[in-house]
C-alpha cells in the first residue's frame, strides 16, 4: 500500500473503463485523484465513490471536453488548486472507429485524431508548467497495441494510437532536456474488457466475443481494466523514476508474434 502516497493525479476519461480503474487504484495506493470526463455526471459518481471509500478530499471531478484547449487550462488549474498540486497526468480519454482507408468518413477520421491525439498535445502542453513545481512528475499516455500492430480496418485508430506512441517520446525528451523531473511514457493495452468492446459483444454475444478476441492473444484471454491500472501505477510511482520515453506493452504477448 502507499506506492503513490502524496501524489496528485489527473485522469481523463475517468467515468468508466480504464480511467475509472486507474483512478480507483491510484487512490487506493495513496494518491489524490481528479477524475475528468465528457460525461461530467459519471466522473462525479466515480469521485464520490472514491471519497466514500478513502475519505473526503481524496477525489475530485470535472466535466471535460479534452479537445478544448481553453477547457484544459481551466480543468488543470482547478485540479491543481483542489489537490494542492499536480504531479501525475494520465491521458486516457479516447475513442475508436471501424473503417478502412476507403470506407472511413474523413470527418470521423479527424474526430478520432482530435480526441486521441490532439487532447494529449493540449494536456501535456498546459500540464507541464504546473507539474514542474511539484518535484518528480509522470505523464502516462494510454495508447494501444493498435499503435504498434496495424489492421486494415482501423485506419483512424491505428493512426491516432501510433501518433500517441511517438508523441510521448518527443515529450519525454523535451522534459528531460528542460529539467529532468518529469517523465513521459505510453502504455499499449491489448483487448481489455471495457465498454470499448460493447460493439463486438453486440455482434457476437459477450461470451463468444471475448473468446474470439482471446484466441488472438498468446496468453489466450482478454485483459481486465486493473491489468492496465497496475501498469499506470508503476509509471506514476517513483519506482519508475529512471523510466521515460518507453512504450509499455500490456498485450498478452501479441506483439511478440
Amino acid at each position: 500500500m502507499g506506492r503513490v502516497a502524496g501524489k496528485k493525479a489527473l485522469i481523463t476519461g475517468g467515468a468508466q473503463g480504464l480511467g475509472e480503474a486507474t483512478a480507483r487504484m491510484l487512490a487506493r495506493e495513496g494518491a489524490k485523484v481528479t477524475v475528468t470526463d465528457i460525461n461530467g455526471a459519471g466522473a462525479e459518481q466515480v469521485a464520490a465513490s472514491i471519497n466514500e471509500a478513502h475519505g473526503a478530499g481524496t477525489a475530485f471531478a470535472f466535466q471535460h471536453d479534452v479537445t478544448d484547449g481553453a477547457r484544459w487550462q481551466e480543468v488543470l488549474q482547478a485540479a491543481h488548486d483542489a489537490m494542492g498540486g499536480l504531479n501525475v497526468l494520465v491521458n486516457n480519454a479516447g475513442i475508436g472507429s471501424l473503417g478502412s482507408v476507403e470506407d472511413e468518413n474523413f470527418d470521423m477520421f479527424r474526430r478520432v485524431q482530435a480526441v486521441d491525439v490532439d487532447s494529449i498535445f493540449l494536456g501535456c502542453k498546459y500540464a507541464i508548467p504546473l507539474m514542474r513545481a511539484h518535484g518528480l512528475g509522470s505523464i502516462i499516455n494510454i495508447s494501444s497495441i493498435a499503435g504498434i500492430i496495424a489492421s486494415g480496418n482501423y485506419i483512424a485508430y491505428n493512426t491516432a494510437k501510433a501518433a500517441v506512441r511517438h508523441m510521448s517520446k518527443s515529450i519525454a525528451l523535451h522534459c528531460a532536456k528542460t529539467g529532468g523531473q518529469i517523465r513521459c511514457n505510453s502504455v499499449h493495452p491489448v483487448f481489455i474488457n471495457t465498454p470499448i468492446l460493447d460493439r463486438t459483444k453486440e455482434m457476437f454475444g459477450e461470451e463468444e466475443a471475448l473468446a474470439k478476441l482471446g484466441r488472438q492473444i498468446p496468453l489466450g484471454k482478454v485483459g481486465e481494466p486493473d491489468d492496465i491500472a497496475y501498469a499506470v501505477l508503476y509509471l506514476a510511482s517513483d519506482e519508475s523514476k529512471l523510466v521515460t520515453g518507453i512504450e509499455l506493452k500490456v498485450d498478452g504477448g501479441i506483439s511478440a508474434m
